[in-house]
């Protein structure tokens, strides 16, 4: 099922902690688009689709966050912020030249226009790469959806309240997130020894 952790032969569906270093490990040997296209993925668990709408605009470097449209709801114009760490802003700012970009687009040029160029399929292919350079195997979490799921683990097992993932992630119902909170494994351990 979609809203599970596991599919139907038991298999996880997201990249654990450690895959999560490795991966953004091998992307910091990528090329530079790529490399930004894995760290928005990996520190803000959008999806794929919706990085690769991802405008100038959208990239508020003072506020610190990245304004995403929700791609999934049914109607346009549904947009969410998602704090990011300053490291990927300056990474977007030096690869993507994105103030001098946003400084244009206030006098009129290239309102709208995109960091990432790449059809859905290029940018899946993309990161795919970058998990198999780092080793992550084969499996239903070796994909940008299992990256998503581990963003998702990775909130919850910090203690992020899952209304602020719910919010971060996009999601209509708060149900949709609460499967994050049946992370097992060491996420589930790591959870548990917060008790202890």
């Amino acid at each position: 099922m979609a809203g599970e952790l596991f599919d139907s032969a038991g298999n996880r569906k997201y990249l654990s902690a450690e895959e999560r270093v490795a991966f953004l490990r091998a992307a910091d040997k990528a090329p530079r688009e790529v490399r930004t296209f894995c760290a928005l993925l990996h520190y803000s668990g959008c999806r794929i689709s919706e990085a690769c709408a991802l405008t100038f605009d959208r990239v508020d470097l003072a506020g610190g966050v990245i304004v995403f449209e929700s791609l999934k709801k049914r109607r346009e114009g549904v947009y969410r912020a998602v704090p990011v760490p300053p490291q990927l802003l300056d990474a977007l700012d030096l690869v993507h030249d994105v103030r001098e970009t946003q400084q244009k687009a206030r006098g009129g040029r290239g309102k709208g226009a995109k960091l990432w160029t790449w059809e859905r399929t290029t940018a899946w292919r993309r990161v795919k790469e970058v998990m198999a350079a780092a080793g992550l195997g084969e499996g239903p979490h070796v994909s940008p959806k299992g990256l998503r799921h581990g963003f998702g683990v990775a909130a919850v097992s910090a203690g992020i309240p899952l209304n602020l993932v719910q919010k971060w992630l996009g999601h209509a119902q708060l149900s949709t997130t609460a499967i994050y909170a049946d992370a097992v494994g060491a996420e589930e351990k790591n959870i548990a020894a917060r008790m202890w």
